[in-house]
């Protein structure tokens, strides 16, 4: 099957939920116009349909293939790069400086999703460039910038992040590559492995962002410098000349994304492979952290854009299986599994969280909209604050529940869905990534509840709280049904974030503190779905569209009675967390 965007449900989210004409009324987001945030939902939505669609599944089973010459993709990914660069989308939410478009990273979020539910292998490309881009614009000179932005932009180079070793994952201060200084560049060696798109055919140069040390450097994470390192060496013109000594040695044989070349990449193995220092010595790892933190937002959208590409199949699937009654004792068959009443709680248990993570990552995209282009400075700094507050959410729940949801996909297809050939179990390998890369869930605990909540006192949780309660007292005069549960629902979710994250901040013993962060995490994962899913009933009230409107307050009302439950489990697991279980003795595990 095909894929079909969700852009009446996304325009309503944009236009009376998150706010896009207050984002629209920024300095520099003149050009997103209604009428063009809309045409640009169409458009993407047709592309990520007509073109990305049909290429997921014969790129899953094909895969990127390696050579000594460099890594090939899967027929037809070539051809549809060049129509995704020459119809302008890589270059949506850049800066028209450099040949971007301007766009607001929240328009830019809602395109992502159609990227990565279409067809996440091919979609992970354009993320790594759009990170590699932003770190270079906001850390390298201004002869760097002219040097490789445009390129870039354009979508005719494309750019990696090169962070993790063999010996260093998590763990960046275990980082051992090399950068001895040769004039106006540095010769580095090294290897790099876990590289998405290290290598590939379908541009013509790849730019490289590597963590290496310089000779002096201090141990840890302190000595740590950023590198360019080209593909291809330039000439005096800008175009491609001499390949530098970097290589793809090997790909990696995965779990899913298998289009996705996963490469292991080698520098210096010769010579040693020509790089350029980005900003100053020393301080590579906070330049990188701007393409880390850029690509953990990305990245959240990718397990839930996976999750509604998993929904829509199971759906299309639903009705039309026909198996069995619909209740027990019944002799009557209807068609389609759809009328199953259990069938039907999978089906709304996906759809309910899929939109609840939807608001959040708008929610996210938006605030560092505001935070970058706001006029006053304590604006802005708030934003800044809500932004890093919600990306360990997005990023942490949004994939742990994206995968639970392609799990219930492959649930709802029976025994079928365990049979490759339906492409259900594609989703549920592709996501199973998510929760993984650019930070494992417990680091986005732990930066949640340590650099997020603890480091300030808890200062953005309190000001998400006062959102959140001005929320509650909008549903305060409501009397139907759905405004009742919402206003319900999130007073006890108020209740909960208060007290738990008072209870953490004064958790004097840091063992019990980490082990609490995951549920933290998934706790503030389900509790800011019920903020979100209360604001859609708000909205859904003043529709014009009837029916749209009964059927948002009918997934909501489904969100608050059983999913929103969910965040009181990880609350009461938070307060029956005790040292003892983490002194153990090894043996005992």
């Amino acid at each position: 099957m095909s894929y079909t965007a969700p852009t009446r449900q996304m325009q309503f989210l944009l236009d009376h939920v998150v706010g896009m004409a207050d984002v629209a009324a920024l300095p520099g987001f003149e050009e997103a116009t209604p009428d063009i945030v809309s045409a640009v939902l169409e458009e993407a939505g047709k592309f990520a349909g007509e073109v990305l669609a049909p290429l997921n599944w014969d790129g899953d089973q094909q895969g990127a293939k390696w050579a000594e010459d460099g890594v090939t993709t899967p027929d037809g990914w070539k051809e549809a790069y060049q129509q995704f660069t020459d119809a302008g989308w890589n270059g949506l939410a850049f800066n028209p400086e450099f040949g971007g478009q301007g766009m607001p990273g929240l328009l830019s979020a809602a395109v992502q999703e159609m990227w990565h539910s279409s067809n996440m292998a091919f979609g992970l490309c354009p993320l790594l460039t759009q990170g590699a881009v932003h770190a270079i614009e906001s850390h390298a000179t201004d002869d760097q910038k002219q040097t490789y932005l445009e390129k870039m932009i354009s979508g005719e180079w494309t750019g990696t992040m090169n962070l993790t070793e063999p010996q260093a994952g998590s763990d960046l201060a275990a980082v051992r590559a090399s950068a001895e200084p040769e004039g106006d560049h540095y010769l580095i060696k090294g290897q790099k492995i876990f590289i998405t798109y290290g290598d590939h055919d379908m541009t013509e140069n790849t730019i490289h962002l590597v963590l290496a040390r310089t000779p002096d450097a201090p141990a840890g994470v302190k000595g740590i410098s950023l590198f360019i390192v080209p593909k291809f060496l330039l000439n005096d013109d800008g175009t491609p000349g001499t390949r530098n000594d970097a290589r793809c040695v090997s790909i990696e044989h995965k779990l899913g994304i298998h289009a996705s070349p996963t490469c292991v990449m080698s520098f210096g193995d010769n010579e040693g492979a020509v790089g350029y220092l980005v900003g100053e010595e020393n301080r590579g790892l906070m330049y990188m952290f701007t393409m880390m933190n850029e690509a953990r937002l990305a990245v959240g959208i990718e397990g839930y854009a996976v999750a509604e590409m998993a929904y829509q199949r199971a759906l299309a699937f639903a009705r039309d299986r026909k198996q069995g009654p619909v209740l027990l004792g019944s002799d009557t068959d209807v068609a389609g599994i759809v009328n199953h009443p259990d069938v039907r709680r999978m089906l709304m248990t996906m759809r309910s969280q899929i939109e609840a993570a939807r608001v959040m990552a708008y929610d996210c995209a938006a605030a560092f909209d505001f935070a970058a282009r706001h006029p006053d400075e304590e604006t802005r700094a708030r934003f800044q604050r809500r932004g890093e507050l919600l990306t360990p959410i997005v990023k942490g729940w949004s994939t742990e529940i994206g995968v639970e949801l392609c799990s219930l996909g492959v649930q709802i297809h029976g025994g079928m869905g365990f049979i490759e050939e339906t492409g259900a179990a594609q989703h549920l390998r592709d996501c199973r990534i998510t929760p993984i890369y650019e930070g494992t869930t417990g680091i986005q605990a732990n930066d949640l509840l340590g650099r997020k909540t603890q480091y300030d006192g808890g200062k953005g949780v309190d000001e998400l709280l006062e959102d959140m309660r001005l929320t509650h007292e909008s549903l305060g005069s409501a009397d139907v049904a759905a405004a009742l549960k919402a206003k319900a629902a999130l007073g006890d979710t108020i209740e909960m974030i208060a007290s738990v994250s008072q209870k953490l901040l004064a958790e004097k013993h840091p063992a019990v503190a980490a082990s609490a962060a995951a549920d933290y995490l998934m706790m503030m994962g389900y509790a800011t779905g019920s903020w979100a899913m209360s604001r859609v009933v708000l909205a859904s009230q003043k529709s014009d569209d009837d029916e749209f409107a009964k059927l948002q307050i009918a997934v909501a009302s489904f969100y608050f009675d059983k999913i929103a439950p969910h965040a009181r489990a990880h609350c009461l697991a938070i307060e029956n967390s005790a040292a003892e279980y983490y002194e153990l003795d090894q043996a005992v595990l």
